[in-house]
């Protein structure tokens, strides 16, 4: 019998540990979280090319600063048919939404630079002028 099929390229989870810089604990988590389903020989997992392009979704998603949940929503919307009106829409409103808390962020860390750099001004002030009277 002739198998006319190219075998998928596979991958242990050491491999796809190395790949991404991650631990083997973290890619069971996300196995755990329902994220990747390896196929199962026996106690070897093998993971598809479907596992290893949601493991880069989940870790993008998380350094965008996603929850595993909605990262979960999004990764599983890039199982479902492409370009459904609902899915566009939820994804563009976490978007917007992340957008938005990353902006105040920047906006409250450049708030707090400006007034460290206001306290090390007079903390470097009084430093000097100390240092002046004690001579």
């Amino acid at each position: 019998m002739h198998n006319s099929q190219v075998p998928a390229e596979t991958w242990s989870i050491a491999e796809l540990a190395a790949e991404y810089d991650v631990t083997l604990r973290t890619i069971r988590f996300y196995e755990d979280r329902g994220l990747l389903t390896p196929e199962r020989r026996g106690t070897t997992r093998v993971y598809h090319p479907r596992d290893r392009v949601r493991l880069a979704l989940v870790l993008r998603g998380k350094r965008l600063g996603f929850s595993l949940d909605e990262i979960a929503k999004i990764v599983d919307m890039y199982d479902a048919e492409p370009g459904e009106e609902g899915q566009l829409v939820y994804l563009l409103d976490q978007i917007t939404h992340r957008r938005t808390e990353l902006e105040q962020r920047r906006r409250d860390i450049e708030e707090t630079l400006q007034d460290l750099a206001q306290v090390e001004t007079r903390c470097r002030t009084d430093l000097e002028a100390l240092r002046n009277g004690q001579t």
